[in-house]
């Protein structure tokens, strides 16, 4: 019961399950005196050992439903903050405040959180660590945020398309950080499920890997 990789897991859970089958088959003389060991609660072992997989299983789902959400949400982000800028151009404001502009914007368009990725398959396994992308998202937002800040401040900014105004872009930093949040909170519910999974599988002492050993011990 050695192998930890995902399917990893469900084999060692499985074997555990081969394991009782093996202690059913003792009948009576299979009577420790141990609690943990006895027949009841290794099945009951066994079954909360398949809810903590079954819980990985359902939180790497959500994760990487999020992940492709929020992929959507960003895919049209550094040419709409360049429609921004060129939106810019066309009113009276200054070169300053055009420059400012395309300071932003120059940032967002170095950013590498990029949405022109393959949708995340919602059965691969969530990653290890999500800090780099997650802080890039961070910061498309902020760069937005900052380009918005100079618009508004552009009395004679006031573009007819619905899409490059005020309202729809802080419409939009706020559907953009709502989809991001939704990343890091389900990448924080797949983490904390592995924890739970591992610590019944193979940490806690009357986890699975210890309770099997102590089993094979008595036969």
């Amino acid at each position: 019961m050695a192998s930890t990789s995902e399917v990893g897991h469900a084999k060692n859970v499985a074997n555990f399950q081969d394991l009782i089958e093996f202690v059913i088959g003792y009948g009576a003389t299979y009577n420790p005196s141990k609690n943990s060991l006895k027949l009841q609660q290794l099945i009951a072992l066994k079954d909360n050992a398949q809810l903590k997989l079954n819980d990985v299983i359902t939180n790497n789902t959500i994760y990487n439903n999020k992940v492709n959400e929020r992929m959507v949400a960003f895919g049209n982000l550094k040419s709409f903050s360049t429609r921004l800028v060129n939106a810019l151009q066309t009113t009276d404001a200054t070169n300053e405040t055009i420059n400012n502009a395309k300071t932003f914007n120059r940032k967002m368009q170095g950013k590498k959180a990029s949405t022109t990725q393959t949708p995340t398959d919602p059965n691969a396994p969530a990653p290890a660590t999500i800090s780099t992308s997650q802080q890039s998202y961070d910061q498309l937002i902020q760069h937005l945020a900052g380009l918005k800040s100079v618009l508004e401040t552009e009395p004679s900014y006031t573009p007819n398309e619905v899409e490059l105004q005020i309202a729809t872009i802080d419409s939009k930093i706020a559907d953009l950080s709502v989809k991001n949040t939704a990343v890091a909170t389900a990448y924080t519910n797949i983490s904390n499920s592995r924890i739970s999974r591992n610590e019944t599988l193979y940490t806690s002492e009357n986890g699975i890997y210890e309770t099997a050993s102590e089993v094979k011990k008595i036969y």
